[in-house]
């Protein structure tokens, strides 16, 4: 009797057969980096954009978002920061005045042109400030002892406690805003590309 030849039968179909080494999941094996990240959140700027993307494909619009978001920006913090200010009793501008004397360091005394320069407000708008800040007691104005012509603006003693109350609430604002959205690293590098935007507009 002959011998019986060797079973060499494979298996119907080879993707049957399981590789122990093999997950199931095929989602298993994604790289966490790679997963699908959330859908990006959207703003007003985008509505704008893509309304303009419909009406003129020929745009870039780049630029558009980025002073479009700049601007709401500023709106937005600026109204954040007058009403911070407000609890205080002197408006954005007044603060701004005040903030200005405070960083000169001691004896805390500017020109009004010096301020005007500062703030970019004429000698009216100055003035208008100056006026309502010296009758509420925080500033005084006296003679230039170098120039018979000239002012020296100087804060008083309850002008300076409250400018220190005030920057504090303010970069408080400011800070809440901030760390809410991004991280050290992102607001690290916004500054940096902020930094350069500004330098060259304003050149």
């Amino acid at each position: 009797m002959s011998a019986q030849p060797k079973d060499a039968a494979q298996p119907e179909d080879a993707a049957q057969t399981e590789d122990p080494a093999r997950p199931k999941n095929a989602a298993q094996t994604k790289d966490p980096a790679r997963r699908e990240r959330p859908a990006r959140r959207r703003d007003p700027v985008d509505a704008i954009v893509e309304q303009w993307a419909a009406e003129r494909p020929d745009l870039d619009t780049t630029a558009m978002e980025i002073f479009g978001r700049v601007y709401r920006l500023a709106r937005a913090m600026g109204d954040r920061m007058e009403k911070a200010y407000a609890g205080l009793g002197i408006s954005r501008g007044e603060f701004d005045v005040l903030a200005t004397l405070r960083r000169s360091g001691e004896p805390y005394t500017l020109s009004p042109r010096q301020l005007s320069a500062t703030l970019m407000l004429t000698t009216g708008g100055m003035t208008g400030r100056l006026d309502k800040l010296e009758g509420a007691g925080l500033l005084r104005r006296s003679p230039d002892p170098h120039d018979r012509r000239g002012l020296r603006v100087t804060l008083t003693e309850q002008g300076l406690a409250l400018v220190e109350e005030a920057v504090g609430a303010g970069l408080a604002v400011q800070t809440e805003a901030l760390t809410t959205a991004l991280d050290a690293g992102q607001a690290g590098q916004l500054t940096d590309l902020l930094r350069e935007l500004l330098l060259a507009t304003e050149r």
